[in-house]
């Protein structure tokens, strides 16, 4: 057992429920303490399953699992993906979230950030081809690079700088996708892999560096809203809600290709900013900085599989989610919500 396992439960670490097989699945989320992971373990436990969340939480925080410390079904373990992962008992199936997803965070140690996507992804393979377990990969839209497509189906192979600053991301999710499929061939390991489109929602961290974030701390804090470029960049906006629904119908499926999961709805960055200026009222100035080396200038999901294959679309409007993560910025930063803007738990 590792030194710094957590039982923030109040049952026993490992243990089955009773005999023969538990009436609920075993579910190991690592990253579970993110932004992404934390929404799902909230979803996993309240479904009545046992959650192990793994986590090393230099990205993820405890205050997002916090609300389940007391939870006898919900244990932690904190421990980097890379090292060796040991976990006694069945495990039923395997969530891989943990990688930092925004630019500033992964770009801090790009080595690492490689590491986590490409040994972490192998250490948790090798656990569920030792359990059993299904496991499900969280990809991302970045395996497309900046596109030369305007919308992104899954047959398409991308457009990736292997030497430049997003490098490490990128490439380390592409690799890992080849890990899955590798190990669903040559093993016989039950895989789910999604690529996700850019998602926000409440729990994001203030500093997380991405767009939806940025713009409404800045805007909450009366600081100037960076638009990098031009502004005519555009990405897709899936709420997490949204999200973790997606996720969990594909791991229930039986897809063992990749599948998009994001809100086609496509919007510009000065839109976005525009739209998040209205929401807090502030006078917040809107200023350009130069575009980020490698940073895609379009991202819109064809999620036509997904559909078809899950019954899944997204079903939460821009408005209405970035009022509840206006919310929540709100209240994590000690400002007044704004008068137009719905509270929200």
């Amino acid at each position: 057992m590792p030194d710094d396992f957590l039982n923030l439960g109040a049952g026993s670490p490992f243990g089955l429920f009773g005999r023969g097989r538990p009436a609920h699945k075993t579910v190991l989320v690592a990253g579970g303490a993110g932004f992404v992971g934390s929404h799902l373990i909230d979803r996993l436990l309240s479904n009545g399953h046992r959650v192990i969340c793994l986590d090393n939480l230099s990205t993820g925080r405890l205050a997002n699992v916090a609300a389940h410390a007391a939870n006898e079904r919900f244990t932690l373990i904190r421990q980097d993906v890379c090292d060796p992962i040991q976990i006694a008992g069945a495990v039923d199936e395997i969530f891989n979230l943990a990688c930092p997803a925004s630019p500033p965070k992964y770009q801090k140690d790009p080595v690492h950030t490689f590491r986590t996507s490409v040994i972490g992804a192998m250490n948790l393979l090798e656990l569920a081809r030792a359990k059993g377990a299904r496991i499900f990969q969280a990809s991302t839209s970045e395996v497309y690079g900046d596109p030369e497509v305007a919308l992104q189906s899954e047959g398409y192979r991308g457009n990736v700088n292997t030497f430049g600053p997003r490098a490490c991301y990128d490439e380390g999710k592409r690799a890992a996708e080849t890990l899955f499929h590798d190990y669903h061939h040559q093993h016989g390991v039950e895989i789910r892999i999604a690529r996700i489109f850019n998602t926000y929602g409440p729990r994001m961290c203030p500093d997380d560096g991405r767009v939806v974030s940025n713009f409404v701390v800045q805007a909450l804090t009366g600081r100037d809203m960076t638009i990098h470029g031009d502004g005519s960049q555009t990405r897709s906006f899936c709420y997490v809600d949204d999200l973790v629904e997606g996720i969990l119908r594909l791991m229930a499926s039986e897809v063992a290709e990749p599948v998009n999961l994001g809100n086609p709805g496509e919007f510009t960055m000065a839109e976005l900013a525009q739209i998040v200026r209205e929401k807090t009222g502030t006078t917040s100035r809107l200023v350009q900085k130069p575009l980020p080396t490698d940073d895609p200038r379009q991202r819109r999901p064809d999620i036509s599989r997904a559909q078809k294959a899950l019954g899944w679309a997204p079903l939460v409007a821009l408005s209405d989610g970035l009022d509840r993560t206006i919310a929540h910025f709100a209240a994590e930063l000690g400002r007044p919500l704004p008068s137009r803007t719905e509270k929200v738990a």
